[in-house]
């Protein structure tokens, strides 16, 4: 076991060192004004300009070169100043200039990890738990009413795009209903955080409200997160029910369940305590994939 775990960790560098030559390859392909534009947050219109930058930048280096400027940074000399500054450099953090954010990208991912890594938390306890006691509700119920229900739920949750339930949830429960409201705070709550006694010690509004002992800015904060919690859960759960329910169906046909039933066990303990648990294998790999997918996926 601890071979193994060793073995995959040593894989880890090859892997991330193949995912970075396969990006800059991806980022090579661009034409030399957009890569220029990773470094700028103007592009000058002079053709003889952005000629001498796209050399000052070594953009027509060796590829080897470039490569290694991309990872480490490459040092500038400004020809109005004379001051040398090391730019780009993604093992320094420096990923570049955004055209749509109007800032770099290492300032934008700072901005808005807080409020992700906060969603992603609230979200995966009701997306897990449950997704997956919907598929084994299904798997008891084989071929049942609410088993019928349920695979029509899961066929719905996988055809619909997210931005779509989410704009639909947003007109029924925020425009029609008001129920819940869009943002990350109401008004009131946003000018206490954003005062000077509020003090923010992680950028989450939920467990900073706690921190600080405000459970009304608490409770605020997690009615607005209600409405982003439900359109991603609705989504996973119509993939977790499926794999739930395709692995609790094939678990209960065991002849480890035969036996349990045949020695005069309850069905509660037979599924709980026999099937469930064998059933699980598939069900914890798509939980994984699904708890990076919501970081990577909700900024």
């Amino acid at each position: 076991m601890y071979a193994y775990i060793i073995r995959r960790l040593l894989i880890v560098p090859i892997l991330l060192f193949g995912v970075t030559i396969l990006l800059f390859l991806m980022i090579g392909m661009l034409p030399e004004d957009a890569r220029l534009a990773l470094y700028l947050r103007d592009i000058p219109k002079n053709p003889k300009q952005s000629e001498t930058l796209i050399k000052l930048y070594g953009l027509r280096d060796p590829i080897y070169v470039q490569y290694a400027n991309w990872l480490f940074g490459r040092e500038i000399t400004d020809p109005a100043t004379g001051v040398k500054e090391t730019k780009g450099g993604l093992l320094r953090g420096d990923f570049g200039w955004s055209k749509s954010g109007s800032d770099t990208i290492s300032n934008i991912i700072s901005r808005r990890f807080p409020a992700t890594i906060e969603l992603a938390l609230w979200a995966i306890i009701p997306i897990v738990g449950v997704g997956i006691w919907m598929g084994v509700l299904a798997a008891v119920n084989h071929n049942k009413l609410i088993d019928q229900i349920l695979r029509v739920f899961a066929i719905v949750g996988t055809s619909v795009p997210v931005f779509v339930f989410g704009l639909v949830a947003l007109m029924i429960f925020y425009a029609k209903l008001q129920w819940f409201p869009p943002g990350r705070l109401s008004d009131w709550a946003n000018a206490i955080v954003t005062g000077g006694d509020f003090v923010r010690y992680t950028s989450m509004n939920t467990f900073d409200a706690l921190l600080n002992g405000r459970l009304d800015i608490f409770i605020d904060s997690l009615r607005h997160l209600v409405l982003p919690i439900l359109t991603l859960a609705y989504i996973q759960w119509a993939l977790l029910l499926k794999v739930t329910r395709s692995s609790m169906l094939e678990s209960l046909r065991q002849d480890y369940v035969t036996t349990a039933r045949a020695k005069g066990l309850s069905e509660r303990v037979v599924i709980n305590r026999h099937a469930r648990p064998n059933a699980m294998i598939p069900v914890v790999t798509i939980s994984g994939f699904t708890i990076v997918g919501l970081l990577n996926g909700v900024v």
